[in-house]
């Protein structure tokens, strides 16, 4: 995923991979600076700017009313999710089936009497899968005398598909549901570009490929098929997951921000902080402190919901379609 970036892998690592509290911390950091340095570099004094009419009475109010609106923001998150558990017994057993008749499809792709029940297993064996096709198809082009072009472009598109499949095999090993991990392995497998390869060449070398051959495609590019809802249903259970988190969190940090802000605005005065330490005003110290404590819950919110949306526009489509640039073993395209 990071070589098909077009990007800054060190942002997509931060927008991904790194810790949420991490991620918080940092634009807690952002914010905090972002304050001092305003405070520091305006052509006024600090104390000057405070006291001058009520602009800190009035900004903890906001944030106030602002803290009391994430923790309703936090409930309505909660209903997104529980509503998608909710349901009469006729659409729960609805659902059931069909996640049985998925499951029983898979295990019949993957040759096994019962497809995995952990996420990571089940992504696995589906990915384990198209790697065995590809090589079960890469046996039957080498035993058969093909034209040379042919053979190469097979052979390299085959290539790709084993080795970016054993990759996600090795990443998906002990990966556990609710971390990243699995999601981030998932996304690493291009199984769009692979399964519109599959599907071009067999249209169009359909005169010249052999039925061993033709079958062998027809098998990997139905297992790749399979890899896509698989995926999708994952990242939506992983938002649900990620949503839950994130309204618990939100929870946990709106009562210290809240406590932060009402204490500075009923009980603390700008005036009272007077001297100056390492060469800040301890007015502007008390701002920036109190200011990025009671935006904490704002900070959190963001720090999640810049996962979400990544993974979001990272897999808007499904199927074989391919909405950024990525990589491209073989080329097939034609008008």
């Amino acid at each position: 995923m990071r070589k098909r970036a077009a990007g800054d892998t060190r942002l997509l690592w931060l927008l991904l991979d790194a810790n949420r509290w991490l991620v918080t911390t940092l634009l807690s950091a952002v914010l905090f600076c972002g304050l001092l340095a305003v405070g520091l570099l305006h052509p006024e004094p600090a104390m000057t700017l405070l006291t001058r009419g009520d602009p800190v009475e009035t900004l903890f109010q906001a944030l106030i009313t602002g803290t009391v609106t994430a923790v309703t923001l936090v409930l309505t998150l909660n209903q997104l999710v529980l509503s998608q558990e909710l349901g009469a017994v006729g659409d729960q057993r609805e659902r059931m089936d069909g996640a049985m008749q998925f499951r029983a499809d898979v295990a019949d792709a993957v040759d096994t009497a019962v497809s995995p029940a952990a996420p990571s297993a089940f992504l696995r064996s589906l990915v384990r899968g198209t790697s065995e096709r590809a090589k079960n198809t890469q046996n039957a082009v080498d035993e058969t005398a093909l034209d040379d072009d042919l053979t190469a472009l097979l052979s390299n598109y085959l290539e790709d598909v084993r080795t970016n499949a054993d990759s996600v095999t090795d990443q998906l090993e002990g990966g556990t549901f609710g971390e990243f991990d699995v999601v981030k392995a998932a996304l690493n497998y291009n199984y769009s570009w692979k399964l519109y390869a599959g599907r071009r060449i067999r249209e169009a070398y359909a005169d010249e490929l052999t039925d061993e051959i033709d079958d062998s495609l027809a098998e990997l590019v139905e297992t790749l098929e399979l890899f896509g809802p698989a995926r999708e249903h994952f990242k939506t259970l992983y938002f649900q997951w990620e949503l839950s988190d994130l309204s618990r969190t939100l929870l946990y940090v709106a009562i210290p921000a809240l406590t932060v802000a009402i204490t500075s605005l009923l009980f603390l005065d700008v005036q009272d902080f007077v001297g100056v330490t390492a060469g800040v005003p301890d007015a502007l110290w008390f701002l920036a402190v109190t200011t990025t404590a009671s935006l904490l819950p704002f900070t959190v919110l963001i720090s999640y919901i810049l996962r979400i949306v990544t993974i979001t526009k990272r897999t808007l489509a499904i199927g074989p379609f391919i909405l950024r640039e990525t990589n491209r073993s073989v080329d097939v395209d034609w008008e």
